[in-house]
């Protein structure tokens, strides 16, 4: 197989990265890259889905990531996995001496150890530089799932129509289970055994939030939203949880607390990963300057844009409980619609050497966010399980929004292209159960199993 064969039967199939923002992965499939790396550092606390689809597709994994490596005639082929993993590690190690240029590299079990540039630091010992690419260096990173895809696409010819979620939280029995696209939060919830209630009736204060997506880089979702290729996970958390009340705060009154609270003590900074890895992104140099209308410090506010929204300065290291993530990811979009980007050619700073004394355990990190008592095995569910209806977005990957190619009342088949993709970086969507279109919108397609 040849690259642009790789690439265009990924393209095809509507495969993106199935997690963040969703990057079409054919983008990905470059001749550049040296050294390939599978993401299985399970970045967000709470979350399983990775560390078990490669526990339990060990083989399919394995070899479909070896078979990448040999297209693009990459040197080494990197499984990154946390040392705790350890049902995963023993599965892969009946498989990976067969494929010469696979290895296995054990990582800490710290956060955000799944974010692209501390894992390929970790894996490589190469620093992207801050807004590069890793391609730039050399290196290609797919998750777990993403290659699972690639697997079911080269040998199945099946698209990405159905995607693994961890259901957990305030839960009857916490699950990880492969749902349909378009599969609204509410139904995958219920395949949990449905949200724990502690009476009747409850007040607004009492109701339960789903956290879309992990505690910490997640956002607060609606019951109806529906699944997309990049829904990782959903956290069924009450209302009055110190995460859910973090991120219901107004930006407005965060700013309020940083003026009166900042003490510049520099802890966001001293546990910032990228800060770590050289990066010039200093938070608590922003909090000051944005605290005290400082708009001279120019650097301040232009290097948030090395900030990859981990939130450990947000939800850990702020010994006042201040909200430095969210104040940045507003000033960020604030530069953005100002017609600003990121500062080009930053040369890093070498990597710090008390950096392996702060890294940030993920067991204190759940401890810290009263997550303790919702760790559980939630196992995981390969099996499809069977909806009546779907709203599939037309927008689910960083890039240009797909085009509608049906209408209402039309019969679609599972598999069928219903909406191609766009000019530019975009895959197509497919539908995702058989059935009647019952809605089209701007955003969307509704569709309905026939009985």
């Amino acid at each position: 197989m040849t690259v642009e064969e790789l690439s265009q039967i990924i393209r095809e199939n509507g495969i993106v990265g199935a997690g963040g923002a969703g990057f079409p992965t054919y983008g990905k499939i470059d001749k550049r890259a040296n050294t390939i790396l599978l993401n299985c550092a399970e970045c967000e606390p709470l979350l399983r889905l990775h560390r078990q689809l490669l526990r339990d597709c060990a083989e399919e994994i394995v070899r479909t990531f070896a078979m990448m490596a040999d297209v693009l005639e990459a040197e080494e082929a990197i499984i990154g996995v946390k040392e705790g993993y350890k049902s995963t590690i023993e599965a892969l190690g009946h498989y990976v001496p067969n494929y010469p240029k696979v290895r296995i590299q054990l990582l800490p079990g710290a956060y955000p150890m799944g974010d692209e540039v501390v894992l390929i630091y970790e894996a490589t010992g190469r620093v992207i530089s801050p807004g590069g690419l890793p391609i730039e260096a050399g290196v290609a990173v797919f998750n777990v799932e993403t290659v699972y895809n690639v697997y079911r696409a080269v040998d199945k010819s099946l698209p990405v129509v159905d995607k693994v979620i961890s259901v957990v939280g305030e839960v009857e029995n916490p699950i990880t289970v492969r749902v349909p696209l378009g599969t609204s939060l509410k139904e995958v919830v219920g395949m949990a055994g449905g949200e724990k209630r502690s009476g009747e009736s409850e007040t607004d204060e009492q109701s339960l939030v789903y956290l879309v997506g992990g505690p910490m880089m997640g956002h607060i979702g609606s019951p109806y939203d529906p699944v997309t290729k990049t829904t990782n996970a959903v956290l069924v958390l009450p209302r009055t949880h110190p995460i859910i009340q973090s991120k219901l705060m107004p930006a407005s009154i965060g700013m309020k607390r940083a003026a009166s609270s900042c003490c510049q003590c520099e802890t966001c900074t001293d546990l910032c990963p990228r800060h770590n890895l050289g990066h010039p992104i200093e938070p608590h140099r922003f909090m000051r300057a944005m605290s005290n209308h400082d708009y001279g410090d120019l650097d301040a506010f232009m290097n948030l844009f090395f900030c990859s929204s981990c939130g450990l300065c947000e939800l850990f290291s702020c010994p006042q409980g201040l909200s430095p993530r969210t104040l940045i990811a507003d000033c960020k979009d604030g530069l953005r619609r100002a017609g600003l980007k990121a500062p080009k050619g930053v040369v890093p700073s070498p990597v710090k050497e008390s950096r392996e004394y702060r890294r940030v355990p993920e067991k204190r990190l759940e401890a810290r966010l009263a997550l303790t008592k919702y760790e559980t095995k939630a196992p995981l569910d390969n099996e499809v399980r069977p909806v009546k209806k779907v709203k599939e977005l037309f927008s689910q990957h960083i890039g240009a929004p797909t085009v509608c190619s049906v209408k209402k009342g039309d019969r679609v088949t599972r598999g069928q292209v219903i909406a191609e993709a766009a000019q530019g970086l975009s895959v197509p969507v497919h539908a995702s159960i058989c059935g009647v279109v019952t809605a089209v919108t701007d955003k969307y397609v509704e569709i309905t199993a026939e009985a």
